[in-house]
């Protein structure tokens, strides 16, 4: 080495990362006890934010999960009716979720391929809302995400678009959807979103779920009907967890969006 010259320094991929924090910190620094779960289809919540979860549960957060299809349109196996795919699907979730500690799986009746942003299906995530009211809910990300193509599929980003409507102004504002203020279901206020699937320039956090990498290919394991190659998944999974992390464990990572903090005016 030239005398002119510096030790060369970490990768200018890792120079950018955001802080990398757990999951049970981001939790106790938000006052977290309650979190909701969206994916498209059976597997997608699994793959975003399986370490996540666990981690949360573990830490004593209550989570739900919402499928807003059964994943019906699915699989590789030739011959097997929608229907059957359905049922099969919805019981892979189920034994997935339990394994990260979540008990309660609900399914909406959506299309699967053919989600859209709808002001029906705003409504049904809205009620889902005012019944958990969680304090974060977790979504894939509304935007497309050109670095990985694969992560934005249609049905993901129209999720995304129609939870965040939902996220605001819907749930917080008592005079929408008047039928379900009728039910007893009031408005409130969601105060953050934790979003999978980011283009990468919309990343701004990293969660470390070292010790949940398990749990995390356990649960994607019951998604057995998807994966014609499942060594090859678990690899590439657990190789992209330990890219996010930057170092020698496992992350995970989001776009965070803060919807109400203490000095949120509204309409601001």
């Amino acid at each position: 080495m030239a005398a002119s010259e510096s030790p060369a320094g970490p990768p200018a991929e890792l120079q950018t990362l955001p802080e990398l924090r757990t999951p049970a910190a981001l939790a106790r620094q938000h006052g977290i006890t309650r979190a909701l779960a969206f994916g498209a289809h059976p597997d997608d919540i699994d793959f975003g934010a399986a370490g996540t979860i666990a981690a949360l549960t573990a830490a004593g957060v209550e989570v739900t999960v919402c499928l807003l299809t059964s994943g019906d349109a699915g699989g590789f196996e030739p011959g097997r009716d929608s229907q059957a795919m359905a049922r099969l699907r919805e019981a892979e979730q189920r034994e997935a979720s339990a394994l990260l500690g979540v008990r309660d799986v609900l399914l909406l009746d959506e299309r699967d391929g053919f989600v859209k942003p709808t002001d029906e299906l705003v409504g049904k995530i809205v009620r889902v809302m005012r019944q958990v009211r969680p304090e974060v809910v977790i979504s894939p990300h509304p935007e497309r995400a050109w670095d990985r193509l694969q992560k934005s599929h249609p049905d993901h980003l129209a999720c995304g678009e129609a939870v965040v409507r939902a996220a605001y102004p819907y749930v917080e504002n008592p005079f929408a959807y008047p039928e379900l203020l009728a039910e007893g279901l009031e408005a409130f206020k969601i105060r953050h979103l934790l979003l999978t699937t980011a283009p990468q320039q919309q990343v701004n956090l990293r969660l470390d779920v070292t010790g949940q990498e398990s749990l995390k290919m356990a649960a994607l394991r019951q998604h057995f009907s998807q994966h014609p190659d499942a060594q090859r998944m678990e690899g590439f999974v657990l190789d992209q967890m330990r890219q996010i992390h930057g170092g020698a464990g496992y992350a995970e990572e989001f776009h965070w969006v803060t919807v109400n903090a203490p000095d949120t005016i509204s309409g601001f």
